[in-house]
């Protein structure tokens, strides 16, 4: 019988190990800091090789991993979403927007560098992913690459990401309830979730069934995981989180702590971890480290 703890020593193997390709591959896609433009490389190499857990990455190995795909593919592709996401957080720092001078325990971009080149190495790292995902290494067959570059340009987009960013600053101050707050972070936070656990059926060429049975997980994954870092922005601290803490209350946000207390939000992610894991049925164990990764996003510490 495997222990729990041999459980998540196994997990933590898997997602340093999926952490440590990822910054290869994209160690390997970044471009060099050569030319006019080096200045604008180096800002984008600091952001996307500073470190962090890589959680969304991991994500897209382990969903690739389930039909057989190719290491190199599913790689190509988790690093496509990990400059989206690091893109993403390079603009979220920025005064203009959540503000922050720390990331990973390290100065934002924009305070190691400045503004104008934090916005543009966002721009680049943004960009840098539909290049990615368009290249023929990515996969041999242009449908599938297409499709590959269609969900992710709408999980990034208005309907996506950007559209939770922007429900997000707007709220500062206002009262949401829980399905505005829900809403806020499966934009925010889901919809690249949802790309990550859905690229490997697309790469994989999966059935229909087995495509949803991933988007149900990755929804409830989701909103488990923005719930985790709604109570630790909440009662963490800047060192342990490697970033500023407690910014929500400052700002006025309505959070799931907010609106339902430590307590029952604590309670609520747990739920939405169990039921995300029912979602994986249909793989049997060969999903047992995205079961994990479901308990993962509700007991993290960062």
């Amino acid at each position: 019988m495997v222990t729990p703890s041999a459980k998540t020593k196994t997990f933590d193997a898997a997602l340093a190990a999926a952490a440590e390709s990822v910054a290869e591959m994209l160690d390997r896609l970044l471009p060099r800091v050569e030319g006019p433009e080096g200045r604008l490389a180096e800002a984008m190499r600091y952001a996307a090789l500073g470190g962090g857990k890589r959680f969304r990455p991991f994500l897209v190995c382990q969903s690739a991993s389930l039909f057989g795909v190719a290491a190199e593919s599913a790689l190509r592709a988790a690093a496509a979403a990990e400059c989206v996401h690091i893109y993403s957080l390079v603009h979220d720092d920025l005064p203009a927007m959540d503000d922050d001078d720390l990331r990973h325990g390290a100065p934002s971009t924009h305070r190691q560098y400045d503004e104008a080149t934090a916005i543009l190495a966002g721009d680049a790292l943004l960009t840098l992913a539909f290049d990615i995902l368009a290249g023929p290494e990515t996969h041999e067959r242009a449908r599938v690459r297409i499709e590959l570059v269609r969900r992710l340009a709408r999980a990034a987009g208005a309907h996506g990401m950007v559209g939770g960013q922007m429900i997000d600053l707007a709220s500062e101050g206002r009262t949401l309830d829980m399905g505005g707050v829900t809403r806020l972070h499966q934009l925010k936070t889901g919809a690249l979730i949802a790309f990550c656990c859905e690229a490997g059926a697309v790469l994989g060429r999966a059935s229909a069934e087995a495509d949803h049975a991933l988007h149900a997980y990755a929804h409830d994954m989701g909103l488990a995981y923005q719930i985790t870092d709604d109570l630790l922005d909440a009662e963490g601290d800047a060192g342990t989180l490697g970033k500023s803490a407690g910014k929500d209350a400052a700002a006025g946000k309505a959070t799931f702590v907010s609106i339902l207390g430590a307590e029952r939000a604590r309670a609520q992610a747990r739920m939405l971890a169990d039921q995300a894991i029912q979602h994986l049925d249909l793989f049997d164990e060969r999903a047992d480290l995205l079961r994990q990764a479901a308990h993962f996003v509700i007991t993290r510490r960062n």
